[in-house]
């Protein structure tokens, strides 16, 4: 038995019942690109009922291009998070049945946005002088401060609207092994502060040319509770994340990690894993580029895109399925390309659960992200977890 659990980054369905809480009333990640470039083209995920969960929630709008399916070949809801945040560590941990009650620090626009005394330390332990220090985009800070980086050798120091202190650094003024090694510092400083994310930013290219690479790197804040990696490791099953998560997760409770920094390699560790590995395994996979390059970027065009080729994905990874497989799509926030600003967005996430030759069927609005884990775990035959309801 193999459970596939794939995150599409950032590919939420419709404004949470807590969104004005974070800003974010009015967005929809999947209702309004699809708007904006005239329909998407996904005959797989519209096969499984994607185009099906819009109905469930109260405020549902139709996904242009996508219509419901009659009968949809997968099970299909949404979920609504109840950890507070809207980030990456967030959404993961809550599927993988952790709860965060009391979210992680966010910090002020700025500058300055971190305490002094924070960078204070941060500079003493690394040596090197930290610049920035306020929210920014990524490619916008780099811009505005990478010819000063090259000139002085010191730290770019950001955060934006999520729990993270970024530290971007030319590759050919820091090496990325001192960049790591500041990052662990970091993150060693952070953890009083309760940050989610120190994040190493490596950068590359000439003033007016910079472009990020895909050395990032991502070291999170300790895991409070056991995950579903942990539980099924504990019991000898071969857990293997695909992408960023085994930053997302420290390293715990995964087996084998297939780190990779963009879809088209995750897509591929993918169909490797499926047409290779006959199991018993439990794949997590996080699909970045939604998130990273197109929403953050405020592209919807791209965004739609990216969409279409995971489809094409998704028709020849449902081929290497075997007849007791799981499948679980969703995603872990979402990041609305035409909503205003260029932070995350706190939405209802899309679910489809597929088994080969099973019948979908509605399993409506499910209360809290971790009913993946408890789903998981059930399939596994694991006890029931402290959190969630199985939907299988």
């Amino acid at each position: 038995m193999r459970t596939f659990l794939i995150v599409l980054d950032s590919v939420g369905i419709g404004e949470a019942p807590d969104a004005a809480d974070y800003g974010d009333t009015g967005a929809n990640t999947l209702a309004h690109l699809s708007a904006a470039v005239g329909g998407l083209r996904v005959p797989t995920f519209q096969r499984l009922g994607l185009g099906n969960i819009p109905a469930l929630l109260p405020l549902g709008l139709p996904i242009a291009g996508c219509p419901p399916a009659a009968p949809p070949a997968a099970s299909f809801g949404a979920l609504r998070e109840r950890s507070q945040g809207k980030d990456t560590t967030t959404g993961h941990w809550e599927m993988a049945g952790l709860l965060l009650e009391h979210g992680f620090a966010v910090f002020p626009k700025g500058p300055p946005s971190f305490p002094a005394e924070l960078i204070a330390a941060f500079e003493r332990r690394t040596g090197r002088r930290a610049i920035g220090n306020k929210a920014a985009s990524g490619l916008a800070i780099i811009d505005e401060l990478g010819p000063r980086q090259l000139q002085e050798g010191c730290w770019i120091v950001y955060t934006s609207a999520d729990s993270v202190f970024q530290i971007a650094a030319h590759e050919g003024t820091i090496p990325l092994a001192e960049l790591y090694r500041g990052c662990v510092v970091a993150r060693e400083l952070c953890d009083p502060y309760h940050v989610g994310r120190v994040i190493a930013r490596p950068f590359v290219g000439t003033p007016g040319a910079f472009r990020r690479t895909e050395n990032r790197r991502d070291f999170s804040y300790p895991l409070p509770d056991l995950t579903i990696l942990d539980r099924l490791a504990a019991r000898g099953l071969h857990t293997i994340t695909v992408g960023k998560l085994d930053d997302v997760f420290a390293q715990r409770g995964i087996a084998e990690s297939i780190h990779v920094e963009n879809n088209a390699d995750a897509q591929a560790a993918l169909l490797t894993l499926a047409a290779t590995r006959p199991g018993p395994l439990f794949a997590f996979a996080n699909l970045i580029d939604f998130d990273m390059l197109y929403g953050h970027r405020r592209d919807a065009p791209g965004y739609a895109a990216a969409l279409e080729r995971t489809d094409a994905f998704m028709a020849e990874f449902l081929d290497r399925l075997r007849p007791d497989d799981l499948l679980l799509v969703t995603a872990d926030h979402g990041n609305d390309p035409t909503f205003r600003g260029s932070d995350h967005t706190r939405e209802y996430v899309p679910l489809l659960s597929y088994q080969p030759g099973r019948p979908g069927r509605s399993l409506g609005i499910r209360d809290g992200f971790y009913d993946i884990a408890a789903s998981v775990a059930a399939f596994h035959g694991l006890p029931p977890l402290p959190r969630g309801t199985s939907f299988l």
